[in-house]
């Protein structure tokens, strides 16, 4: 088995609702996203998957967070954007992309500082 990683961010604003403390207020983070696809095998040319089209498609389900209140984005706008529902709503966007015979998510990350964040992974 092989594992293919990349790492990417998003800037975004977010408030945890019900949570009693400074971040139930609106603030915003510098995010990011690391993500792990699992492969069988490689391809002719020794690819497991392609990092650059691996990364394409993490940022382009990321634009719908870039530079927003993630509050008011479906499905936050009604689920709490804390870091662990943000890595599980990635993972099940970009595995309907990804999952096929040789290829499958494995892990999603998103890390809201350097030294904190959650992960989602099956």
């Amino acid at each position: 088995m092989y594992e293919v990683t990349v790492k990417t961010g998003f800037s975004a604003a977010h408030q945890l609702r019900y949570y009693d403390g400074k971040y139930e207020n609106l603030h915003g983070h510098n995010w990011t996203a690391i993500v792990t696809v699992e492969t069988k095998k490689l391809d002719e040319i020794g690819l497991g998957v392609d990092f650059v089209v691996l990364k394409k498609n993490v940022e382009e389900i990321l634009t719908h967070l870039d530079y927003k209140n993630i509050n008011e984005v479906p499905p936050f706008d009604k689920q709490n954007p804390s870091a662990e529902n943000i890595a599980k709503w990635l993972f099940d966007e970009l595995a309907r992309q990804i999952n096929g015979d040789n290829a499958r998510l494995k892990r999603v990350e998103i890390k809201e500082f350097d030294h904190c964040g959650a992960a989602y992974f099956e």
